[in-house]
């Protein structure tokens, strides 16, 4: 995916301020052995872009002077209440260096499930996204999971799936998270209504005197 960047010479609070007012976002690209630098970014462009699973997720080809860089969105930092991209930082990608990148989770077959179909369940999506480590090249643009063959009582750990070729999942705090579970829909039981002998209901109504 490409987009288009323009280097930035005024930093600062104010300068990003007014530099949001002409439509544009300010951000910075670091990494590598080259020192960060500072860019600026159409604003509506941008709003477009990251409305899109792959520029979060996948190397990016940022045109800069007529030249192309490649890069991963490492940061977005979003107005409290307004749709505005306040900054947004990338990170250079460099051929043989492994980087930690954030990958979505698609989830396929659950309908097809004996949990589903047969079994009278819920499947709960624990897991969206997962943090794997890998060489550029070998960065996936997702995961893709079959929950064809989940059963009643049972749930998906991460190393219940096959991850690429050298890609690794990076555990943080759960060495092998849940990432699917199955939960059984508990039906309610009526309470039982009493029928009353329309005579008898007539004699209630009386009462004594």
């Amino acid at each position: 995916m490409k987009f288009v960047a323009f280097e930035r010479a005024m930093q600062g609070t104010g300068a990003s301020r007014r530099l949001r007012i002409t439509g544009r976002t300010p951000g910075i690209v670091y990494g590598g052995t080259a020192e960060p630098l500072l860019i600026e970014i159409d604003h509506n462009a941008l709003w477009h872009a990251i409305k899109k699973e792959a520029f979060h997720g996948s190397i990016l080809e940022m045109e800069l002077n007529g030249k192309e860089h490649k890069v991963l969105l490492r940061d977005l930092q979003m107005h409290p209440y307004k749709q505005q991209v306040q900054h947004i930082d990338f990170q250079r990608v460099e051929a043989r260096t492994r980087m930690t990148v954030k990958v979505p989770v698609h989830y396929s077959g659950e309908e097809a499930s004996p949990a589903v179909k047969t079994e009278n369940c819920l499947v709960n999506h624990v897991v969206t996204e997962l943090t794997l480590s890998c060489f550029p090249a070998d960065i996936p643009e997702f995961i893709a999971v079959d929950l064809s063959g989940l059963k009643k009582g049972t749930s998906l750990h991460v190393k219940d799936i096959t991850l690429p070729k050298d890609v690794k999942f990076v555990a943080k705090g759960q060495v092998n998270p849940v990432l699917v579970s199955v939960t059984a829909i508990v039906e309610e039981v009526a309470a039982p209504v009493a029928v009353v002998d329309p005579k008898d209901a007539k004699k209630g109504g009386k009462g004594k005197k």
